[in-house]
C-alpha cells in the first residue's frame, strides 16, 4: 500500500487586499509645448536618474540619503 500523502491546501484568495494605484514616472514630468520639464529637483550626487522626494521641511534622495533642508 502507498503511504498517505498530504495534499497542499489550496491558496486562500486575498479578499481583503485592495489593488494599489500604479504611480509612474509621468507624475514627475510636465509637458510645455514640445519639451518635457521636471517637476522635482534631482539628486546632485546620483545625477538626473533619481528625483529628490519632497517632505514637509526637506528634500531627500532615496538612493544615497542626500538631504537638503527647506528654508522658512
Amino acid at each position: 500500500m502507498a503511504k498517505d500523502e498530504k495534499k497542499p491546501a489550496p491558496k486562500a484568495a486575498d479578499k481583503g487586499k485592495k489593488k494599489k494605484s500604479a504611480k509612474g514616472r509621468w507624475q514627475f514630468y510636465g509637458v510645455s509645448g514640445d519639451k518635457l520639464e521636471r517637476k522635482n529637483k534631482y539628486c546632485p550626487k546620483c545625477g538626473p536618474a533619481s528625483f529628490l522626494a519632497s517632505h514637509e521641511n526637506r528634500l531627500t534622495c532615496g538612493r544615497c540619503k542626500y538631504t537638503e533642508f527647506k528654508k522658512k
